[in-house]
């Protein structure tokens, strides 16, 4: 017994290593990073410590910006994502024959670039001095005013952002629930016919309890995917964010080490550290959420 758990813990040695190496001594080193102020990368010096850097991003408007970008983003895109996503795979489901092609339909924008969709969408949205756009001539169709999405009003380019990351995030989420609805077993459905259930509540009562744990599962993962948003910006709204204001954490993070902004380091490390203990704070209310609500067969 005593070599077998000897074996385990050697099989899982490069693990630890890897993760040692790649995720935990990164980790501490940006956390170390944020307490140095004046950090220099090229002479590896500084001339203080403190929180001095933590100050400085929490009252720079360029982050202030970012956090609202990336909450709102947060908050719109992953509940209607997941909610859509969950509609459709319903629909799936019931649609035995032809769920396969549809399946690999819906996947395909997973699989595409996402620089290239973002400049598909750019080239959708976006008005020239030679066309409004393919949206906009829909909009002036239904007798509508065009709107520039790109780079008009804040509100519009929100609305492309979300539109955009809800399009791209999708496939995964659909493919996943898909996956968790023909997972459920038939005899729960069957037992449920018997009692003359209506189909609503066969979706409240047996679907949804069933595959929660994906449900919660897409839900964490959207949380965590959407707050490290960045290169879907940059395909629509191009480089430099801050003037389009359209920035995210992740993004200002960026600019700090290699944008305009960039040669803070510090700044960076600060950033980034806020934006972990965010990402930590919102799973850790998950997963306490999680404990009431999900249903573990």
């Amino acid at each position: 017994m005593q070599n077998n758990k000897f074996k385990a813990w050697l099989y899982l040695l490069p693990a630890f290593v890897f993760l040692g190496i790649f995720m935990v001594y990164p980790l501490i080193d940006v956390f170390v990073y944020s307490f140095e102020e004046g950090y220099n990368s090229a002479s590896q010096t500084y001339f203080g410590t403190g929180i001095y850097n933590y100050r400085y991003v929490l009252r720079d408007p360029y982050f202030l910006q970012a956090v609202k970008n990336t909450f709102l983003l947060v908050i719109i895109t992953v509940p209607l994502s997941t909610g859509l996503a969950l509609l459709i795979s319903v629909g799936l489901s019931s649609i035995k024959p032809l769920r396969d092609l549809f399946q690999t339909i819906y996947f395909l924008p997973y699989v595409t670039n996402t620089l290239a969709v973002g400049l598909v969408f750019m080239i959708l949205f976006q008005k020239t001095p030679y066309t409004d756009g393919f949206v906009n001539l829909i909009i002036k169709w239904f007798g509508g005013k065009s709107i520039d999405f790109i780079d008009g009003p804040y509100w519009a380019k929100m609305f492309v952002m979300c539109f955009y990351t809800v399009w791209v995030v999708m496939p995964f989420k659909i493919l996943i629930l898909t996956s968790a609805l023909a997972s459920v077993n038939p005899v729960y459905y069957s037992a449920a016919k018997v009692d003359g259930t209506s189909r609503f509540r066969i979706f409240r009562r047996i679907t949804l309890p069933m595959i929660s744990p994906m449900i919660f599962y897409l839900v964490i993962t959207g949380f965590i995917g959407a707050f490290k948003a960045y290169s879907d910006e940059v395909a629509i709204f191009g480089t430099n964010l801050n003037a389009a204001g359209m920035n995210t954490i992740v993004g200002y993070v960026y600019d700090m080490l290699y944008g305009d902004s960039g040669g803070y380091p510090s700044y960076a490390a600060a950033a980034a550290i806020i934006l972990f203990a965010i990402v930590l704070t919102i799973t850790c209310i998950n997963l306490m959420v999680s404990r009431r609500n999900i249903h573990y067969t």
